[in-house]
């Protein structure tokens, strides 16, 4: 998956859980569940970026 790609998918991620977040609170499990689905895209980026600066 590409950096771009991975970029895509954690805005998507944001939007969907703004709008759970919008319909159910925000102690749902349901937007908690999308939050933990957007910590490991964000986790995902994170590693994806440190390990681009540490080959280079």
């Amino acid at each position: 998956m590409s950096k771009q790609e991975l970029m895509i998918l954690i805005e998507k991620k944001r939007a969907e859980l703004i709008h759970i977040a919008s319909l159910y609170g925000f102690s749902s499990s349901t937007v908690i569940q999308y939050s933990q689905e957007l910590d490991h895209l964000l986790n995902e980026y994170d590693r994806f970026s440190t390990k681009k600066v540490l080959t280079h």
